[in-house]
């Protein structure tokens, strides 16, 4: 006599014997559960719980106090700066860095509220601030000098000055470039880092400009006429200013190898010396060929010579 096993019908039987036990331990482990168990286990988080609460609460407040401050503190500056007349991009960028001073300020200490440790919070910030530094180290530099332009304020818009090989009159005065306009309509963008440590010549700083002029007349011309015409034209030119200590006058500067210097000095509002000096080139040149006085100017004599050449006439 022979008896088989059905494989597949074992297994199965196994399988539900087993999901039978789990499922009688879980409602044994249901009835066990009493309410005094739950209270007992609420009651151990409740600590917790209100702490966290607490905390919440603080940092809400501190919030709502800080950023009612910080927004005083920059309407505070804002009118402050424009009292002292700071420059427009300056006083941008000095509140809007004092905004975010304060705002991590206050990020610190409500972190420090929540149980966040703010030294690590700091030495990640300190790295990520070491890294962009190093990688816009070129960029930096012209930042500090624009900071340093603008605090000093060695020009200002509407000045004409003479900087790093150029010329023209300042446009506009960023953090980063300073812009100049040519007199022949050209737009140069100067980095402020090199402006900031060059030498800069400011045109147009004062209100007043001495005009030096220098003209030279042959051994020949008589010099106290040629000193009285160069003191008329500037002493009864328009534009030329006439105040004590600063009347023109005219000098003999040098006596040279083939002309006598004469020196004429005028100060003019900053505005009139090119006009001036361009009138005062053109009646000089008038008024002494009238006079018959002669500016003289460098002069090459060629001399040749013409030799007769001989021929040979011998047979």
């Amino acid at each position: 006599m022979h008896i088989f096993y059905d494989t597949e019908t074992v297994g199965t039987e196994e399988i539900l014997q087993e999901t039978l036990g789990v499922a009688q331990e879980v409602a044994e482990d249901i009835q066990k559960l009493k309410p005094n168990a739950v209270l007992e286990t609420v009651k151990s988080c409740l600590p917790g719980l209100m702490n966290l609460g607490y905390r919440l609460l603080a940092v809400a407040v501190i919030v709502f106090i800080g950023t009612r401050i910080i927004n005083y503190v920059q309407k505070f500056l804002s009118k402050t700066f424009e009292r002292m007349e700071v420059e427009l991009s300056l006083r941008k960028f000095l509140i809007s860095l004092a905004n975010v001073m304060m705002y991590m300020m206050l990020i610190l200490i409500a972190a420090d509220k929540l149980g966040i440790n703010p030294t690590s919070v700091i030495a990640v910030i300190g790295s990520a601030g070491v890294a962009i530094a190093l990688s816009l180290q070129e960029s930096l530099s012209n930042f500090a000098g624009g900071i340093v332009i603008l605090m000093m304020k060695p020009f200002k818009v509407g000045d004409y000055i003479v900087a790093s090989g150029m010329e023209g009159t300042v446009t506009n005065i960023g953090l980063i470039y300073t812009n100049l306009l040519t007199i022949d309509n050209k737009s140069v963008v100067i980095p402020n880092g090199g402006l900031a440590n060059s030498s800069i010549t400011n045109v147009t700083a004062e209100k007043q400009r001495r005009l030096d002029f220098t003209v030279r007349i042959s051994y020949e011309s008589d010099l106290r006429k040629a000193k009285d015409i160069l003191f008329e034209i500037l002493d009864q030119h328009p534009f030329t200013q006439h105040e004590e200590g600063r009347m023109p006058e005219v000098v003999v500067s040098e006596l040279g190898e083939s002309a006598i210097t004469l020196c004429g000095r005028a100060w003019v509002k900053t505005e009139e010396y090119w006009p001036l000096k361009f009138s005062v080139t053109e009646s000089i040149k008038l008024q002494y060929d009238q006079a018959g006085i002669k500016i003289p100017y460098s002069q090459v004599y060629v001399t040749m010579e013409e030799r007769a050449s001989k021929k040979n006439t011998d047979y």
